[in-house]
């Protein structure tokens, strides 16, 4: 089931992302840069912000989150960013990625694109947004908390309704 995420969510949320950072990033990664990151993003108050100011999605099974979405809202572009997709590594590959994505797409009305960055040695995750739908714009070189990584940017062309004339 997917569900918007409610305040009593966050110690999931948390345990969500760090397990999926654990498991996707021990070899990119060094542990202090993750932890750091982790700390940060995905403190108490920072997820209480997200809920306020940004969408998020929690995919449920047997009523307990296992997965959840996270993106920004429509700007005056018709853009918005996808920013966290995570699912604990024991339940991906059963479906609740697309299903969050799904989810996500129906809080998309009237958007032209939704973008998303990866880093470019996660191989998983790029295979599955090229699989729903993104396509590659560019790779480029950034800092991430002090370390040079290579990011990828996709994009996803939201359809656009047939005009009729």
């Amino acid at each position: 089931m997917i569900r918007e995420m409610i305040e009593e969510d966050i110690a999931a949320v948390q345990h969500i992302a760090r397990a999926t950072w654990k498991d996707t990033y021990t070899e990119i990664l060094p542990e202090s840069v993750q932890q750091k990151f982790l700390d940060s993003a995905y403190s108490a108050p920072m997820l209480l912000k997200r809920m306020e100011k940004t969408e998020v999605l929690i995919a449920e099974d047997d009523n307990k989150p296992v997965g959840f979405f996270n993106m920004t809202r429509i700007d005056e572009d018709g853009d918005a960013e996808l920013t966290a997709l995570y699912i604990l590594p024991e339940y991906q590959r059963k479906g609740l990625g697309s299903e969050l994505f799904a989810g996500a797409l129906s809080l998309l009305e009237g958007a032209m694109q939704l973008f998303v960055y990866v880093d470019d040695l996660n191989d998983p995750a790029k295979a599955f947004y090229e699989k729903l739908g993104f396509h590659l714009l560019e790779v480029f070189d950034e800092d991430f908390e002090g370390v040079a990584v290579e990011t990828a940017q996709y994009v996803y062309r939201m359809p656009q309704p047939a005009i009729c004339i």
